[in-house]
């Protein structure tokens, strides 16, 4: 086998038509390169060169070996090159989950500015509520989860975070709801306490359903469930229906729904936290430049 060392060689011996212009192109002298030529046509078996006091032409198995050692020379060139991008996190593929309510506030520019410093990671992308995201995370099946905090009870061990947007949850109410007459006051929990609820189920979001029912619990109330959905798009939608009331991210404040009315807690904010959350024995190299460019925005 001929290492790219002796293709090297013959390259500059080839391209120049010359040992002593390839010698001076190679940084050696002459009589090693005139040495190493006629070795490689005895490992091959052929002659690669015609000369008689300088060389004349390539023969035929000359021109063959020319093309291949290009070929060849390129390709380890190009393997390098990809090898030290992979460990620089530029190639390589990331699979991302993330919450409904981060599609149009955190997702377009947190994907966005990565795609555009590193077009050749493939991306996948996965909807999911906060705790089909951790379980895939546990499980290796996301690489990145955009979630909800806090995270499920005894993860965090296994779950490294970092918070990305703070916020507070706000009332959604039906907008002929006798309390929405007055959007921009902000409105007591506890007036909700009659009032049908929409709610997520514990299971998709175990933290911040927790918190929602320690606030409800604060202002002296449980909530009364009239129905469930999943994502927070739906729950807003469920109310602008008028089959209830519900605790939203203020995010929704900006999306233009119909017939709803928003209003700020009163008495006690109830936060509302997205995170980056990732598996902290994650050594992948594409994660980490992920992270670094979220951390540099």
């Amino acid at each position: 086998m001929l290492n790219l060392r002796q293709l090297q060689q013959f390259l500059a011996v080839a391209d120049t038509m010359s040992f002593r212009q390839a010698a001076d192109r190679l940084n050696m002298a002459q009589p090693p390169l005139t040495a190493a030529i006629r070795q490689m046509e005895e490992q091959l078996g052929v002659r690669l060169f015609e000369r008689t006091n300088r060389i004349t032409r390539l023969t035929a198995a000359g021109e063959v070996l020319r093309d291949e050692a290009r070929r060849t020379i390129a390709q380890a060139e190009r393997t390098v090159t990809l090898t030290r991008r992979a460990g620089a996190g530029l190639v390589g593929s990331l699979r991302i989950g993330f919450v409904a309510t981060a599609v149009r506030h955190i997702v377009p520019g947190l994907i966005a500015d990565f795609h555009e410093t590193h077009p050749d990671v493939a991306l996948e992308l996965m909807e999911a509520p906060t705790a089909r995201q951790i379980t895939a995370l546990l499980e290796d099946r996301l690489d990145l989860a955009i979630v909800a905090l806090p995270l499920p009870e005894g993860t965090e061990q296994h779950i490294a975070t970092r918070t990305i947007l703070r916020s507070e949850l706000v009332m959604a109410l039906p907008s002929l709801h006798a309390l929405a007459a007055e959007p921009d006051a902000p409105l007591q929990l506890a007036a909700l306490a009659n009032e049908p609820w929409i709610l997520f189920p514990a299971s998709e979001g175990p933290g911040l359903h927790d918190r929602v029912m320690r606030a409800c619990a604060s202002a002296g109330f449980v909530p009364q469930v009239a129905q469930r959905a999943v994502q927070m798009e739906t729950i807003v939608g469920l109310v602008a229906a008028g089959l209830g009331v519900a605790l939203v991210p203020e995010l929704f404040r900006t999306t233009g729904w119909d017939n709803v009315v928003f209003r700020t807690i009163g008495d006690a904010a109830v936060p509302y936290e997205v995170a980056l959350a990732w598996r902290r024995n994650d050594s992948s190299p594409a994660l980490a430049a992920l992270l670094a460019s979220n951390s540099a925005r």
